[in-house]
């Protein structure tokens, strides 16, 4: 059984190790195919029950998570989980907290912190990381 993301599936990030990590808009619709194993969702709100195993960080639009640590234990989760997992990143609109945290979690998997945005925006999309903030986060984050 495959376990992972298809790597040409819509929103499917590559990281530099070779995992594989959803990212996505909560404001469109489910993409057809696999469900995710888990799932970390960047929300002002605890979006409510999923169908399957997933993680909450209280992260209100355009700005940075409430709790950092919470957030980098979730990117470490996310990061961890995805090795053998369908792991999915999402929040609203799926551009700027999304690719902030596939930035960490490109980190996280070896991309230096000052490359990690222009990676992601590369690979992901090229309107990931919305915010000066959200690129200086990232800039500082570290494994």
């Amino acid at each position: 059984m495959n376990t992972s993301w298809e790597a040409s599936a819509p929103g499917v990030l590559r990281l530099p190790s070779g995992r594989l990590v959803r990212g996505r808009g909560l404001s469109r619709p489910l993409p057809d195919g696999p469900q995710p194993a888990f799932g970390i969702y960047l929300l002002g709100r605890d979006p409510g029950p999923m169908d399957w195993p997933r993680r909450w960080v209280r992260w209100p639009d355009f700005r940075l998570p409430a709790d950092r640590e919470d957030a980098a234990d979730a990117f470490r989760q996310a990061w961890a989980r995805s090795a053998v997992e369908r792991v999915e990143v999402a929040c609203a609109g799926g551009k700027g907290r999304t690719g902030t945290a596939l930035a960490c979690l490109a980190v996280l998997d070896g991309v230096p912190p000052g490359e990690a945005v222009a990676y992601v925006r590369e690979h992901y999309s090229r309107h990931a990381v919305e915010t000066p903030w959200q690129r200086r986060f990232v800039a500082r984050y570290r494994r």
